[in-house]
């Protein structure tokens, strides 16, 4: 069963931020997620490009709470123990790249018709979801050319996560090696690097 992990915050047509839930409970870099979207039994996917933890007020920004007044020193989870109030004045954010949808129990590797709205529930895939979302590569060469984005790594975090869920990790590894080597066939240099990052 999927885990209800944050909101939808911003979405455009390509992408989409949420809000998490949990301070610093973000799904991991390159992870599948599932956006609700307004008509029952659809959803928008999206891979996780980028996450962070900030002051939940506009242009505010975290300040030092590792040294109290009384000159005594805290550190990292001690922080968080001592300042219960942290909850309340930051927050993680993660943003996806759009890599496809589903509709009518179908899943599309393509841009839907639109984003998913504001305040709509983001969830993570579960296992199960994220095998059959990657038997098809299609979103690959999305993934791959998206501009302003570290692409390289977004997409073999993803295939990283892809194969470990799978029992035959060693097949699918091959399979997406060669879906690399067709979209990138112009570029060995590129391909190379990646092909180093998807290795077991």
């Amino acid at each position: 069963m999927s885990q209800r992990i944050g909101e939808v915050i911003e979405a455009s047509t390509t992408r989409f931020t949420a809000g998490a839930y949990e301070l610093l409970a973000a799904p991991p870099f390159g992870s599948l997620v599932r956006a609700s979207t307004r008509s029952e039994g659809s959803a928008v996917y999206g891979l996780v490009y980028e996450i962070r933890t900030g002051s939940k007020e506009p242009g505010g920004r975290a300040v030092v709470r590792g040294r109290t007044y009384s000159g005594r020193e805290l550190y990292d989870e001690e922080i968080y123990a001592e300042n219960p109030d942290l909850a309340e004045v930051l927050q993680t954010e993660f943003a996806a790249l759009t890599v496809g949808f589903l509709e009518g129990g179908q899943i599309y590797q393509y841009l839907p018709s639109h984003p998913p709205p504001v305040h709509y529930s983001v969830y993570a895939c579960a296992p199960a979801e994220l095998i059959a979302f990657s038997e098809c590569s299609d979103c690959f060469r999305a993934a791959l050319f998206a501009p302003q984005l570290p692409s390289d790594e977004l997409l073999a975090a993803m295939i990283r996560a892809a194969a470990r869920a799978r029992p035959d990790s060693r097949d699918y590894l091959v399979r997406a090696g060669r879906e690399l080597a067709s979209l990138l066939k112009d570029d060995y240099d590129r391909l190379a690097a990646l092909l180093r990052r998807i290795r077991p």
